[in-house]
């Protein structure tokens, strides 16, 4: 008997389902096609003004592009570098976004306790920038579950935030 595929994310198949999720809900795809944005390169330009509002960092381009580039070595700061799954920089906030993809249960639950660690780490990292920190999970259906409940409410509490399978622009301060 051969074996069941895993539609529920974890071991294995972390990537090939997590990826799904993550191409379907990239920062960069939502403002491709956007009424009021555009991307020029890492830019967000609003296409009304033609002002730049906004700059991405994804992954290792958040050191690359914006620590590197103002001369600060992460490692000096952290002891553990950390890679957003996006970045946006608005204004002087930059919004961390990690995404969660889950159809089951799973090791992501207790990840979704870590983001008053990681805000703190980001904020440490930033802070010689004078740039704020907002962190914000983006989070599969899977979730809104009421066994979530009680994550959801310390996710607020410790000045976190979430939404689910697609990332609303205005919560990034566009």
């Amino acid at each position: 008997m051969g074996r069941s595929p895993n539609t529920v994310g974890g071991g294995a198949n972390t990537t090939r389902n997590g990826l799904a999720f993550e191409r379907g809900a990239d920062l960069r795809d939502a403002f491709t096609d956007h009424p009021r944005y555009k991307l020029d390169g890492d830019n967000v330009i609003d296409r009304a003004t033609d002002q730049k509002v906004g700059t991405l960092f994804e992954k290792n381009k958040l050191y690359k592009n914006l620590l590197e580039a103002k001369d600060i070595d992460y490692k000096q700061i952290l002891s553990k570098k950390l890679l957003p799954d996006d970045a946006l920089l608005v204004g002087g906030i930059l919004h961390i976004i990690e995404k969660k993809y889950q159809a089951g249960a799973g090791s992501v639950d207790e990840k979704l306790q870590t983001c008053h660690f990681k805000l703190r780490q980001y904020t440490k990292l930033l802070a010689p920038l004078g740039i704020r920190v907002a962190f914000h999970y983006l989070l599969s259906d899977w979730f809104k579950a009421s066994s979530y409940r009680d994550v959801l409410e310390y996710i607020e509490e410790v000045g976190c935030d979430y939404f689910f399978l697609e990332i609303p622009l205005e919560r990034l301060g566009l």
